[in-house]
C-alpha cells in the first residue's frame, strides 16, 4: 500500500467554541499507480487532505503511512526529503519564481537534491520537452501564457521523476481547452506508472480520474471507481 490514512483528524482551535475539524476521522488507502480525484466544495477538507498526504502538514490525531513509513515519526529533514524526492506538486497558482526562466524554475527541485549542474540542465530540458516547451526554456513566466506556465509547473514536478503527483486545482486558472490539455497530461503520467492525486471542486474534472473520493465537512462521503473520460 502506497498511501494509508487511519482515522485521521486535523483540528484547528481544538476545544474552543470556534473549533474546526478540517478532517474528521478520515480513513483512505491508495495503491501504486492509481489516479484518484478528491472532490468537494470549498471548506470540505480536500486541500487539508492534500497537505497531509503531501507531508506539508501533520494530522492532529490518527495515522498516516506513506510507503509503509509512519509519517509522524519523521523529522522535518526527512519530511523535506520526501517532498523533494517522492512527491511532485502542481498548484492552481503555478508557484513559479518570476525572476527565473522556465529552465531555471524546472531545475530548482534538482538543485535541492544536489544534482550536478550539467545533469540538472539535461533533466530540466527533457521535462520541458515532454510538456511541449522545449523551445521556451529561456522565457520567464511573464512572457508565457497561463497554460504554458502550468506546463512549466508540471515539468518542474516531474523533473525529479517522483512516484507521486499531487495536483491541487491544476486547471483553476486556465481556460477550458488548456485545462483539458493539462488533465490529459496527468492521465498520460498515470498511464506511465505515476500515482496521481487530483484535488478539485469540479465533477467534470473528477471524471478524468479512475477513482473518486468525495469529501463533505471533513468526512469521506463517497469512494468509488469509475469509467474514465480519456482526453
Amino acid at each position: 500500500m502506497l498511501i494509508e490514512l487511519q482515522n485521521v483528524y486535523k483540528i484547528y482551535g481544538e476545544g474552543l467554541e470556534s473549533e474546526v475539524r478540517a478532517l474528521d476521522g478520515v480513513s483512505l488507502q491508495v495503491d501504486r499507480g492509481e489516479f484518484v480525484a478528491v472532490v468537494g466544495a470549498s471548506g470540505s477538507g480536500k486541500s487539508t487532505m492534500m497537505n497531509v498526504l503531501g507531508c506539508l502538514d501533520i494530522p492532529t490525531y490518527g495515522e498516516y503511512y506513506l510507503d509503509g513509513v509512519d509519517v509522524k515519526e519523521l523529522t522535518d529533514r526527512q519530511l523535506s526529503h520526501i517532498r523533494n524526492r517522492q512527491i511532485g506538486f502542481i498548484f492552481q497558482g503555478f508557484n513559479l519564481i518570476p525572476a527565473l526562466t522556465a529552465q531555471e524554475n524546472v531545475e530548482l527541485p534538482l538543485i535541492y537534491q544536489g544534482v550536478s549542474a550539467s545533469r540538472r540542465k539535461e533533466l530540466a530540458r527533457e521535462a520541458l520537452e515532454r510538456v511541449g516547451l522545449g523551445n521556451r526554456g529561456g522565457h520567464r513566466p511573464s512572457e508565457m501564457s497561463g497554460g504554458q506556465q502550468q506546463r512549466v509547473a508540471i515539468a518542474r514536478a516531474i523533473s525529479v521523476r517522483p512516484p507521486i503527483i499531487m495536483a491541487d486545482e491544476p486547471t483553476g486558472a486556465l481556460d477550458s481547452h488548456t485545462g483539458r490539455e493539462v488533465l490529459g497530461f496527468l492521465q498520460q503520467l498515470n498511464r506511465e506508472g505515476s500515482t496521481v492525486i487530483l484535488i478539485t471542486h469540479d465533477n467534470g474534472i473528477a471524471a478524468t480520474a479512475r477513482r473518486v473520493v468525495r469529501l463533505s465537512d471533513g468526512k469521506i462521503v463517497e469512494d468509488r471507481a469509475q469509467e474514465v473520460d480519456w482526453l
